[in-house]
């Protein structure tokens, strides 16, 4: 079955309906794996998912270069989303030191287009909210690019609905990034209404929990210093046994269907909405192709309903992220 297309919200931007986070092939979550890597892409244009996500900080700058390399003759089968925000010198992040300025998201895209060795980004998002750059400036500068014929749309990522509301009057806002999915809610009371009264669509990250959701997870200090996991709040301690029992009722029906626990997790986001295209990571072609089989898979109302109570934000233990990194978020 090929795989369907969703439009983001009511900005025309047409994409594969269970897109491909990038970011792992590069950093994060183990050694890399360049020819690994550069099969999952081509394989994932096979299949139909188009949608691939990178960020000019994934590297920094080495995972745009290897889409670049990777899509150079395929350019036309993909839709690109990139990201610019955080201060980069020399070719190093600088911590968590956001940089929305004109002058740098200007530099920014034309270094994302160079590695990305393309004349145009189809999605282009303010990666963090920066609090000394006012929302109508960075949206402002992006529609000059947008003009200019660099950038096809606007994105944000990880917004509050404030900032979402004063980008979109200045320039439409085609999709919101944010991390969403069985164990983590936050967008639910107030993100997701404000999107679709606007029409943006919702693109979440991470909706396998970072992976926990697979089952196939390991507590934090297991995994080896450099891996994302070793540091993530909900991976550590008593956070990790209580959110393995959490977890046991995505186990259960995946049971039910002869699936991947994974796989429900993302039948579930896809079940929330049809403006809504998550955007699992993998560096590997065996999960991207068991990833793009959840869009097949159809979860009873009442399966939905047991998973929204056994992942419920009460039953699930620990912050999202380490306090540093939690402030980026515009919340």
């Amino acid at each position: 079955m090929a795989l369907a297309t969703r439009e983001l919200g009511r900005s025309g931007l047409k994409v594969s309906a269970i897109g491909l986070g990038c970011m792992g092939m590069s950093q994060s979550y183990g050694p890399a794996d360049e020819v690994e890597s550069i099969a999952t892409l081509h394989r994932a244009l096979e299949l139909g998912c188009n949608f691939l996500d990178t960020a000019e900080v994934y590297g920094p700058h080495t995972n745009e270069d290897l889409l670049g390399r990777a899509l150079e003759d395929r350019r036309h089968e993909a839709v690109i989303a990139t990201k610019f925000g955080f201060r980069i010198v020399d070719g190093k992040q600088q911590g968590a030191e956001l940089d929305s300025s004109p002058a740098n998201i200007r530099a920014a895209v034309d270094g994302s287009l160079k590695r990305l060795r393309t004349d145009y980004i189809d999605l282009l998002y303010q990666h963090r909210v920066d609090p000394n750059v006012p929302m109508e400036d960075v949206a402002g500068t992006v529609a000059e690019l947008v003009a200019a014929g660099k950038v096809r749309y606007f994105g944000l990522s990880e917004a509050g609905v404030k900032n979402i509301r004063r980008a979109h009057a200045v320039h439409p806002v085609a999709a919101v990034q944010s991390e969403y999915s069985l164990w983590e809610r936050n967008l639910e009371p107030e993100i997701i209404p404000v999107l679709r009264e606007l029409g943006i669509g919702l693109v979440p990250f991470s909706p396998l929990g970072r992976g926990f959701l697979t089952g196939a997870v390991l507590p934090a200090e297991e995994y080896p210093k450099g891996d994302f996991r070793r540091n993530d709040p909900r991976y550590k301690g008593e956070n990790f046994t209580a959110n393995m029992r959490a977890a046991a009722t995505v186990r259960d029906i995946a049971f039910v269907h002869d699936a991947k626990p994974g796989q429900v997790a993302l039948a579930w986001v896809l079940a929330k909405g049809e403006d809504i295209v998550p955007i699992p990571g993998t560096k590997r072609r065996l999960y991207l192709e068991e990833n793009i089989a959840a869009a097949a898979l159809t979860l009873t109302a009442a399966q939905v309903q047991a998973l929204d109570a056994a992942l419920s934000p009460d039953k699930i233990a620990g912050e999202r992220y380490a306090a540093a990194i939690m402030t980026t978020i515009d919340r």
